[in-house]
């Protein structure tokens, strides 16, 4: 009977406590919430790079840091991973995210614009729109503003009621996202507004720019927000400049470190260098974001990539860790402390901060053998036949691999080339790997020696990640995406196998032979359930499942060397392992670690 009563009680409090309004609004220097002036003291967490089961954990410690308000991207293409197919399920159920944070106190910044960048794939975009002809990202062009119409009318049946002039905590929504830096549009930016109204997001809108950026990437009558700057008169200058002379003053981000990408050093920022600048902001009653808070993983196949005229193609790793207060397995580290110091002296008056929660134990896994199910060319689908090769785009296909097959005459020893691979591939001579190609290092070609007799050609291609910023946007197909030469010839006559690994289903009945890219299987307990890290030293390039969950790449170019394992999808007995190892085929051994190795150590 008390726990019944206690519940009901809780119900009939949480009820109120929903439906309570709340106003929020704009004065010409601060942030006004239910009358009062409101400084937002904002990190970035985005749902789909932490599991569900620990969002609420993750913003608890937030409020024991001394935030009040989460900022999250909405992504798109995990939204509408196919056209017209809608997912808000499990890990993308964004509606429930942003109810948990009320339900912790905690306010939301939203930002759901179809472009996030994000160092996402494809920036958000789903890569579907690539087969729409003629589509334009970020424009007036007529099929892409038709089908962004469609996500954000979704986006809004969930999220708008959230916002608080209906008695959410949704605060501020933001259009587009860094516009400035792409393009300098304004009736493209005014389209951007009225769908977003005719969507139901009908409280304070606002964009946000780099500094050089915010003249190209305002909208007259929305609040103008700064990235990358945080000496305070440079923000109310900025702001002032480009919103009438006035403002309320936002750093939409604020970065305390930065992400790291395949075959360079992993970054790290001391703490001491950000202290007095948070100091110095809060002081000036400037609200803020920092960005990230928490960065989680990037599981699955959903990073992202750079690449511009001057630098080369750099697809980043699945850690997310960004050297962020919170860790990549949601502890707080020094940086945490240190800017939890700060917040303190900036609350108001008679406030105190919640204790921090206890950091999570890591235990260790013993070493697991692994067993071979089969090599990576006996889980062959039914292919398609083309003359020319297609890519991912033309068979439908988002993420993974495509295994590329024709047949050729041997006996002789001639120059492979291929076009525009995107972005690696594995090159096997009847099943025998014999090269790679590396769209990093600006490989496209390598000497073959082909046997007498008849020929298979087999090129393995991995999509790894689909550039999420620049002008490069509307160039970002997958595969093979010109033609195959061979000594000059262009070769034709392909069969395409798709493999995009969304589950592995498809692991459990192979046969064991060897040679080749190869899947592996293992079985470890854990006496104490508990966060672990599987190390991947040793290993060459592939990707890892434990309990069916992708939990991402691995890749010995580094800096990441470990693969983080959350303790929510773990269990007591017979956690099963799978590993798609590209280039060793001969590893059998995984052992864990208790810390992250996120260097090239």
């Amino acid at each position: 009977m008390k726990n019944r009563f206690y519940y009901t009680v809780l119900g009939i409090l949480l009820t109120i406590g929903l439906r309570a309004q709340h106003s929020f609004a704009l004065s010409d220097s601060a942030f006004i919430l239910d009358g009062k002036p409101f400084v937002m003291i904002s990190g970035e967490m985005h749902y789909p790079r932490v599991p569900r089961e620990a969002w609420r954990a993750r913003m608890r410690m937030a409020k024991a840091m001394g935030l009040n308000t989460i900022g999250t991207y909405v992504f798109w293409n995990v939204h509408e991973p196919q056209k017209g197919v809608f997912d808000f399920s499990g890990n993308n159920d964004v509606r429930e995210f942003v109810k948990i944070a009320r339900e912790e106190g905690l306010w939301v910044i939203l930002r759901p614009s179809p472009y996030v960048c994000a160092e996402w794939e494809f920036g958000g975009y789903p890569y579907w729109l690539q087969n729409e002809e003629g589509l334009i990202v970020r424009s007036k062009e007529p099929k892409y503003l038709h089908e962004y119409e469609q996500y954000i009318k979704e986006i809004g049946r969930q999220l708008a009621p959230l916002q608080v002039n209906h008695g959410g905590n949704i605060l501020m929504v933001q259009i587009e996202n860094e516009y400035g830096s792409y393009g300098a549009d304004k009736e493209y930016l005014g389209v951007n507004r009225k769908l977003f109204i005719e969507a139901g997001f009908d409280g304070l809108l606002y964009t946000c720019d780099p500094a050089g950026d915010v003249r190209n990437g305002h909208l007259p009558g929305l609040l103008p927000a700064v990235n990358g700057v945080d000496n305070p008169a440079k923000v109310k200058q900025l702001v002032r400049e480009n919103h009438e002379g006035v403002g309320p003053f936002y750093i939409a981000e604020w970065y305390p470190a930065w992400f790291d990408w395949w075959g360079a050093p992993h970054h790290t920022v001391p703490a001491a260098k950000y202290t007095s600048r948070l100091d110095s902001v809060l002081a000036a009653g400037i609200s803020i974001n920092m960005y990230m808070f928490h960065g989680g993983t990037t599981r699955g196949f959903m990073n992202g990539a750079n690449y511009n005229d001057r630098s080369p193609y750099e697809p980043q790793i699945s850690s997310y860790d960004y050297d962020a207060p919170l860790d990549e397995a949601g502890n707080p580290t020094e940086k945490f402390m240190r800017f939890r110091e700060v917040i303190a002296k900036h609350l108001p008056v008679g406030t105190t901060l919640p204790d921090v929660p206890p950091v999570k134990p890591s235990v260790f896994v013993p070493a697991v053998e692994m067993s071979m199910l089969g090599r990576l060319l006996d889980v062959l689908p039914v292919p398609v036949r083309s003359e020319k090769p297609m890519t991912f785009e033309d068979l439908h296909q988002d993420y993974g691999f495509v295994l590329y097959r024709t047949r050729l005459k041997g006996g002789r020893t001639a120059m492979l080339r291929i076009k525009e691979v995107r972005d690696y591939a594995i090159v096997l001579v009847n099943g025998r790997q014999v090269g790679v190609l590396d769209r990093r290092l600006r490989q496209d070609s390598l000497s073959l020696q082909l046997p007498a007799g008849k020929v298979r050609l087999d090129i393995l291609v991995e999509n790894l990640g689909r550039i999420n910023f620049g002008p490069y946007l509307l160039k970002n197909k997958k595969g093979i995406t010109d033609k195959v030469e061979l000594g000059g010839e262009e070769l034709k006559e392909w069969e395409m196998y798709s493999l995009s690994f969304k589950n592995t289903d498809g692991f459990k009945s192979l046969a064991s032979s060897e040679g080749g890219p190869v899947i592996r299987r293992g079985w470890f307990d854990m006496p104490v359930v508990a966060d672990t890290y599987l190390d991947m030293r040793g290993w060459g390039k592939g990707v890892v499942w434990v309990n069916g969950h992708n939990l991402g790449r691995y890749w010995n170019a580094g800096p990441q060397q470990t693969v983080y394992v959350p303790v929510e999808w773990l269990k007591p007995t017979k956690n099963e392992v799978m590993v798609l190892e590209l280039l060793k085929p001969e590893v059998k051994e995984l052992k864990g670690v208790e810390k992250p190795v996120l260097g090239g150590e």
